[in-house]
């Protein structure tokens, strides 16, 4: 693949910030396809694979981090997750534990071709076009992942969304205990980065659901509104304060749960 190289990461720096906006894209992404879906196939089609062609040729084509280019991005690539991740269970009728293999096996695999390509899986690397697509074929997988995971979890196991959110809540802090006794940080993130979405999808699901169904009834509509207006105001504070880019905490006395030796890029 021929390559570009950048100034500085094209991805935002691993703060808590980052995890909330990215929960929140998790959260919108399972609700809003689900709006989109029961109210108009066509539209749901065009809003998650238009979307998510537009935004990432939107984020491709740049040179350089922006919060509001990348977040809707993710945002995009969140409904289209959930997409790709329901489709293989409505139209084949596969379990959801299938899917989640099926994704997981990708997943490693995609990861394996990352590493011995790049010979890192650091965010903290995006400083090439050909490693920029790598991490956005995984991102897009993790959400896969995440979605067939949770719905496994919540359905296929019979938990429900209520302690599909225990579990899940419970999980995600695995990785950042091991990460502090020392394991690998490049490991801890992407684990934690694929258990954000069927955390964040558990809980937009619970509120969303009808009580008869172990939800609190607020409706995937509302569920979806109120997820964009926080997720706009979280995006827009990231932009305007420029705090999650690359090197703006340098200061910090502890590193990022990605922080990782960059090796320098290779250009075909």
């Amino acid at each position: 693949m021929s390559t570009r190289t950048f100034a500085a990461p094209k991805v935002p720096d691993v703060l808590l910030t980052f995890w909330v906006v990215k929960l929140l894209t998790t959260g919108i992404g399972e609700t809003g396809s689900d709006f989109m879906g029961t109210h108009s196939i066509p539209v749901a089609a065009v809003v998650g694979i238009g979307g998510f062609v537009a935004a990432l040729r939107w984020q491709l084509r740049a040179e350089s981090y922006h919060p509001v280019r990348y977040w809707t991005t993710v945002l995009m690539v969140a409904v289209f997750g959930t997409m790709i991740a329901d489709g293989p269970h409505v139209l084949l009728g596969t379990p959801y534990w299938v899917d989640s293999l099926v994704y997981l096996a990708l997943l490693c695999g995609l990861l394996a071709w990352w590493r011995s390509s790049e010979g890192t899986l650091s965010v903290h690397s995006i400083i090439t076009s050909r490693r920029e697509r790598f991490y956005w074929g995984t991102v897009l997988l993790t959400f896969g992942l995440g979605t067939a995971l949770g719905d496994a979890a919540a359905i296929d196991a019979g938990l429900g969304f209520a302690w599909s959110i225990v579990i899940f809540g419970v999980t995600i802090l695995v990785p950042l205990v091991l990460w502090r006794l020392g394991l690998p940080a490049v490991a801890c993130f992407w684990t934690s980065y694929a258990l954000t979405r069927p955390l964040g999808a558990s809980v937009a699901d619970w509120l969303a659901a009808k009580p008869s169904t172990g939800g609190l009834g607020w409706g995937t509509g509302a569920v979806t509104a109120v997820g964009l207006v926080l997720f706009a105001a979280l995006v827009a504070y990231v932009a305007l304060t420029h705090s999650d880019e690359e090197g703006a905490h340098a200061h910090r006395s502890r590193p990022s749960l990605d922080a990782s030796p960059v090796p320098d890029p290779v250009v075909d």
